[in-house]
């Protein structure tokens, strides 16, 4: 690790720990050369292979904005979207895979979603799973009614 202020190419680490819940390892560090302390934070890279081949990192801003456009008019908050992204993130993590498909980050996106609005999540799988019939609507309410028998009212 190069120091920021003296461009040294070394530095030792003074103090270590975890932040965010774990997700990210927050080191001080000092310079051999110049003295200055500075701090570094580490997270493990997370990337998405999208369906043309090209990769990216991991967004929890991408995955929150798209729930969003689902959840439009419907009664959830901007606090509920933000856990939701919190939840898809440490599911997909938890995979311990350091590279992901888009189809496995919305396979991680249904489950959190179907708790929090089953409207939204209808519309969602409906984007998702390519629904270009009424069947496939008809099939995926039906699915949601067996499993929460009190909602099909």
């Amino acid at each position: 690790m190069h120091c920021p202020f003296c461009r040294h190419s070394d530095s030792r680490v003074v103090d270590s720990r975890t932040a965010d819940d774990g997700a990210t390892i927050r080191r001080r560090r000092q310079c051999p050369n110049c003295s200055r302390r500075f701090t570094t934070l580490e997270t493990a890279a997370l990337t998405v292979i999208k369906r043309s081949g090209v990769t990216e990192p991991f967004s929890r801003d991408k995955v929150i904005s798209g729930v969003r456009k689902a959840c439009q008019g419907r009664p959830v908050t901007e606090d509920a979207l933000a856990q939701l992204g919190q939840r898809v993130e440490e599911a997909v993590r938890a995979t311990g895979s350091a590279e992901l498909s888009t189809h496995d980050v919305g396979l991680a996106i249904l489950g959190p979603l179907r708790e929090l609005d089953l409207v939204a999540y209808l519309r969602f799988a409906s984007v998702y799973r390519a629904f270009d019939s009424l069947e496939d609507f008809e099939a995926a309410v039906t699915e949601l009614r067996e499993g929460h028998p009190h909602s099909a009212g």
